[in-house]
């Protein structure tokens, strides 16, 4: 009986006092004030950071301890341009042909995996069928393993530009899509594209206000929407609560998506003096995915990997890229990580770190373009992004100091998201 007793006692307390885990920090990088920490122990609570504290504090009866000393720990990275729905190869083409929504549907499952085992727990989603919709949701279910999902569903674009989905081919297929298919001409099309992608349940919108590399038009950057129409987008997006990305490569697309209000320029490649100026006097993100562009280029130059007007592109476009981070990095622009993951192969999201110092930004600002920047992008800061009390617990460790080299950040050992462990090596 008074075994009974002790034992009911002892489920009394564990209830009453539910498990910490602490994790033992041998380096804590704290994006908040540029510093990086030793021997800090974070203290996780059900899906929340309950505390951070100096030194390795001693646990209580039934907490957990995950010690980490002899690794840097940080806050869960943030991809703020992925593709999570494909995954570039010389058959993308014919793979449009041959694929139906469910072979997408499950490649996309490994692809997010892949993601979130490389340290990556919170990514943005800028445009694919749909199904990326549906991969957020079993995601959040629990149902498959991913990062947490920020989804655009299908991109808008204009007729016969980067998002048309028919572009480049035959009488027979080409059709005439519409807002359905985010395909809009005109302001009251594009209201009602971004209509469609609220009633599909996109979290953001993305645009296509130039012309693309790696779809079947002539040039990669010529402007594909008036100022007008991205008006109409930007406002009919905010009564939605809903950003607005904007792909765009040639300088004058940048500057009318910019003036129109929308809340990021992805690539950017050829923004000029003018286009730096608008990005701070508008305080607009810029999301440079300098991987994407060398990863097309390299592709380019093996034979029959893309069609020929797309490997044009992919030689020119490319590899200017990086260069212009740089530009914009010196100018003071404000930066959020991000890689479009998809035109290379997922996983290998953190080689935009490599680019990203190589072009002079250090390590430590890199790491909190991806962080906290990206959360203040994304608008999540309240929630992820640092490493701080009240936070979610996302949270990653990495194998050697990546503030000495930066080849580290690929060694990703631990990982924890919302309080859940899904990598500890």
């Amino acid at each position: 009986m008074r075994k009974l007793l002790f034992l009911l006692g002892l489920l009394a307390a564990q209830l009453a006092f539910p498990q910490k885990t602490i994790i033992y920090c041998g380096k804590l990088i704290d994006v908040k004030s540029a510093q990086v920490l030793n021997e800090m122990s974070i203290i996780v609570e059900g899906n929340k950071i309950s505390d951070i504290q100096k030194g390795y504090v001693n646990p209580e009866l039934n907490d957990k301890v995950i010690d980490l000393k002899s690794k840097t720990v940080m806050p869960g990275l943030i991809d703020c341009h992925v593709h999570l729905e494909s995954e570039t190869s010389p058959h993308n083409f014919e793979d449009q042909f041959r694929l139906n929504e469910a072979d997408v549907a499950f490649q996309s499952i490994g692809y997010a995996k892949k993601t979130l085992m490389a340290g990556f727990t919170t990514v943005r989603d800028v445009g694919g069928s749909g199904v990326n919709i549906a991969l957020r949701k079993a995601i959040n279910k629990e149902e498959v393993i991913g990062p947490r999902i920020f989804t655009a569903g299908k991109i808008i674009g204009s007729t016969g530009g980067h998002a048309d989905p028919t572009t480049g081919l035959n009488d027979e297929f080409r059709g005439n899509p519409g807002p359905n298919e985010g395909v809009a001409n005109g302001v009251d099309e594009c209201i009602k594209a971004v209509r469609e992608r609220y009633k599909e349940g996109s979290d953001l919108i993305k645009i296509t206000a130039s012309a693309g590399v790696l779809s079947l038009e002539s040039s990669g950057q010529g402007a594909q929407f008036s100022e007008a129409e991205i008006k109409a987008i930007v406002s009919t997006a905010k009564d939605y609560g809903m950003a607005v990305a904007a792909h765009a490569h040639g300088a004058e697309a940048i500057k009318r998506a910019i003036r129109a209000g929308v809340t990021s320029i992805e690539h950017g490649t050829y923004m000029d003096d003018e286009a730096i100026e608008l990005f701070k006097k508008y305080g607009t993100w810029y999301v440079p995915t300098i991987i994407a562009g060398k990863a097309s280029s390299d592709s380019a130059k093996k034979p029959g990997y893309f069609p020929a007007i797309i490997t044009e592109k992919a030689l020119a476009i490319g590899p200017k890229i990086q260069s212009t981070f740089a530009k914009a990095y010196k100018a003071g622009v404000k930066i959020a990580f991000g890689t479009d993951a998809g035109v290379y192969a997922h996983g290998k999201n953190w080689m935009e770190f490599i680019y990203m110092t190589e072009a002079g930004m250090p390590i430590l600002e890199a790491i909190r373009c991806a962080t906290i920047s990206a959360s203040e992008l994304m608008g999540i800061s309240d929630k992820t992004g640092s490493i701080e009390k009240g936070k979610l617990a996302d949270i990653i460790a990495v194998d050697g100091d990546p503030i000495k080299n930066v080849m580290a950040m690929g060694k990703v050992d631990f990982v924890m998201k919302d309080g859940m462990i899904y990598k500890n090596l």
